[in-house]
C-alpha cells in the first residue's frame, strides 16, 4: 500500500501527507477493500484541462480526473487535482479551501471504489459518501 503526493509546481506539501494517507486507507478499508498504490498530482486548471482533452476527449475544466488501476479488491489509481478549481469551488460554495481539498481528494478514492456521479441520484449518493468519509477525518 502506498499513497504518493506530488505537486506540479514543486510546492511544499499542502497538508500532513502521512495523516491524509492514513485517512485515505481507512476509508478504503471501511468500504471492505484493500489499499493499493494511489498517486495524486496537484496541479492547475490548464494542466488538468489538457489531460481532460488529450486522454478523455472532454474539452472542459474540472477539479479532478481519476484514472482507475483497480485490480480486484486492491484499490489503485492516478488522481489529478486542479488546485485552481478547488479554490474556486471553495469560494463558490462558501467553504474552506482545506475542507474542499479533502472532499476532492476522497472523491477520487470513491470513484476508484466504483462510485459514479453522472446522474442526480449518483451525485447525491456520492455527496453522502464524501460526507461520511470526511466525518472520519479528524482535523489536527
Amino acid at each position: 500500500m502506498a499513497v504518493h503526493f506530488s505537486y506540479q509546481d514543486n510546492k511544499n506539501p499542502l497538508f500532513d501527507e502521512k495523516y491524509v494517507s492514513s485517512w485515505i486507507c481507512s476509508v478504503i478499508r471501511h468500504h471492505g477493500k484493500v489499499p493499493g498504490k494511489i498517486n495524486y498530482l496537484f496541479s492547475n486548471d490548464e494542466y488538468v484541462h489538457d489531460v481532460n482533452v488529450r486522454f478523455l476527449d472532454h474539452d472542459t475544466y474540472t477539479d479532478i480526473i481519476t484514472f482507475d488501476n483497480v485490480v480486484g479488491d486492491r484499490i489503485s489509481g492516478d488522481i489529478i487535482i486542479s488546485l485552481d478549481r478547488v479554490g474556486e469551488n471553495a469560494t463558490l460554495f462558501g467553504g474552506d479551501f482545506d475542507q474542499e481539498l479533502r472532499r476532492v481528494i476522497i472523491h477520487g478514492v470513491l470513484h476508484l471504489l466504483g462510485n459514479k456521479d453522472k446522474t442526480d441520484e449518483e451525485a447525491m449518493n456520492m455527496r453522502k459518501l464524501e460526507n461520511d468519509a470526511l466525518s472520519m477525518f479528524v482535523v489536527k
